[in-house]
């Protein structure tokens, strides 16, 4: 008989609501990436809805789980033997129950137990059969915890209770199978101590073997105690505990991955703060070697003053009206080997900043090199690496890896020659439009010495202009004065185009580095971000299906009072 047979209205409406939950639990487990070996079991639990109340037979092979089911249908239809012989789930019918009987738990053939750990979530009742001779065996334990956590309600049945020689031995074995059931299931669960053999035999023409099979207790409360009411309560129950249990397991795989973002979340934390203080301290330190460039246009300025002193006044009025002497002058004494100075300090700064570009390429290598290690020392197969997070970890590790393998790459095919040529052109070809000079072929040196040379050519102009203007003691103290300002204004219009163009360059290539470190993290951190979101959007949807599940527990409860 189906569930919606005996269901009213308002039960009918609770079957639908839990139908939808689990469905709704489904598509999220799916979003999460379960795995359909762990899909299987609440999708099956949704299918044994509409279908008859299910007891299923489990236990050790040799335990007499066939015999047991013989025994209560009293008809010989399970082979019975001394090695595994049940090859296959086997279902019975009985009244209005379907019984299954299964493979053995410890059986050699694999695929035996598999069928078994496949079948048990979709149980309404589990009887777990066990052997007086040898109960619960370390097997057993494993097999009762997958049963404990799929949530399901469990009666545990010793079988070849005959072969105990007494009523002490009975109460040994009873309380040693009920104090482990107790510890391992959280509850102590119905025990029946039978003889199945003897049940069999009575039923089949032997019937002064009834009393001592045990199997009246039994069967009375199969009947009685797994009514209409009982079995409808254990149905709707039973998938809700699957879903539970699967909720309870991705919410601890969504926990356990987040735990594990927290250090990704920490490392990229950290390489971002290791940018944010290269970027910082490059800054400084910049402008700490800038101003030696500085230096050397303020001590051409200070040489042009001493050359105008000595060279505009009255006694060298003759040498003043020769121009291209003076400007000669002008460029041996005051701009001087300033721009061999100037190029050989913009050197310095490539090469500076050559260095510290490849040094912070090492120390991100460092970061990730140590990340790498730790997930080669993490063992396939441990709790991390479940079925159910596999996905994750290995998208995790490879992306750590692809990053890491890439900094590698860079650090290892560095070629500081190259870098320091191109950013020297940078440079050079920056200040050249500056000042706006072709650079072409020649240097930075040949481009500061144009830019100086236009000044000695326009101070000269002054100087030429206040010879032809008058000759007196009073012109050409003023003529000093303006060509002494007129060489401040133009040194310092060189120094603010070349300190500009460095900066801008410089500046450009020290955000360039920066953002070219970010690119390399960048895949890692999307990952990282992106999954840290959706994890935390999952456990809040597993906390939501938790207290539903747990609603409709209680109004399950509630419809069987």
């Amino acid at each position: 008989m189906s569930l919606t047979a005996i269901l009213g209205p308002a039960q009918q409406e609770l079957l639908r609501e839990e139908r939808r939950l689990l469905n709704d639990l489904r598509a999220a487990l799916l979003r999460f990436g379960a795995t359909d070996e762990n899909l299987a079991p609440l999708e099956r639990s949704i299918e044994q809805l509409d279908e008859l109340f299910l007891l299923v037979v489990v236990g050790e092979f040799n335990a007499g789980k066939s015999a047991f089911v013989n025994a209560l249908a009293g008809e010989p239809l399970m082979e019975e033997g001394v090695t595994p012989t049940t090859a296959q789930v086997t279902p019975v019918r009985w009244e209005d129950i379907l019984i299954v009987d299964t493979p053995g738990t410890n059986a050699v053939i694999r695929e035996h137990e598999q069928l078994t750990t496949e079948y048990v979530p979709r149980a309404d009742l589990v009887l777990f059969v066990t052997s007086a001779d040898r109960p619960f065996t370390e097997t057993e334990r494993a097999f009762l915890e997958q049963i404990r956590d799929w949530g399901k309600k469990v009666v545990i049945v010793i079988n070849k209770a005959d072969i105990l020689p007494g009523e002490r031995e009975r109460a040994e074995v009873r309380a040693y199978v009920s104090d482990n059931a107790r510890r391992l299931l959280g509850v102590t669960p119905e025990i029946f101590l039978v003889s199945a053999r003897a049940a069999f035999r009575a039923k089949r023409g032997e019937p002064q073997l009834w009393q001592e099979s045990g199997f009246d207790p039994l069967e009375q409360y199969v009947r009685g105690t797994l009514d209409q009411v009982s079995r409808m309560r254990l149905k709707l129950l039973n998938p809700l505990g699957v879903g539970a249990a699967l909720v309870e397991r991705y919410s601890k795989a969504a926990r356990e991955r987040l735990h594990m973002l927290d250090e990704d979340f920490r490392l990229l934390d950290d390489v971002e703060q290791q940018l944010a203080a290269y970027r910082a301290d490059m800054a400084r330190q910049f402008e700490s070697r800038m101003a030696l460039v500085d230096n050397v246009l303020l001590e051409m300025e200070r040489r042009g003053h001493d050359y105008f002193d000595d060279t505009m006044r009255i006694g060298r009025v003759l040498d003043l009206l020769n121009r291209s002497r003076v400007q000669e002058g002008f460029e041996r004494q005051v701009v001087a080997d300033a721009p061999q100075q100037i190029e050989k300090r913009v050197n310095e700064i490539v090469d500076w900043l050559v260095d510290a570009d490849y040094r912070q390429w090492q120390r991100v290598v460092r970061h990730l090199s140590d990340r790498r290690k730790e997930f080669r020392g993490r063992i396939l197969g441990d709790e991390s690496d479940e079925a159910e997070g596999r996905p994750f970890h290995e998208e995790r590790r490879r992306l750590v890896d692809a990053v890491g393998t890439a900094a590698q790459r860079v650090v290892e095919t560095y070629d500081r020659r190259h870098e320091a040529s191109t950013l020297a052109d940078g440079a050079r070809n920056a200040v050249a439009a500056a000042a706006a000079a072709g650079a072409g072929a020649v240097g930075l040196g040949t481009i500061v010495t144009i830019a100086a040379s236009t000044a000695a050519a326009d101070v000269t102009g002054i100087i030429l202009a206040s010879v032809i203007a008058a000759l007196g003691f009073f012109i050409i103290p003023a003529k000093r004065s303006q060509a002494k300002a007129q060489m401040r204004r133009k040194i310092a219009d060189v120094r603010a185009r070349l300190s500009e163009a460095l900066h801008k360059q410089f500046t450009e290539e020290i955000a360039r580095s920066a953002e070219r470190l970010g690119e390399a993290v960048a895949p890692y951190s999307r990952f990282v971000r992106s999954e840290g979101e959706k994890l935390r959007e999952s456990q809040e949807r597993f906390t939501s299906f938790d207290a539903q599940i747990g609603t409709l527990r209680a109004r399950v409860d509630a419809l069987a009072a």
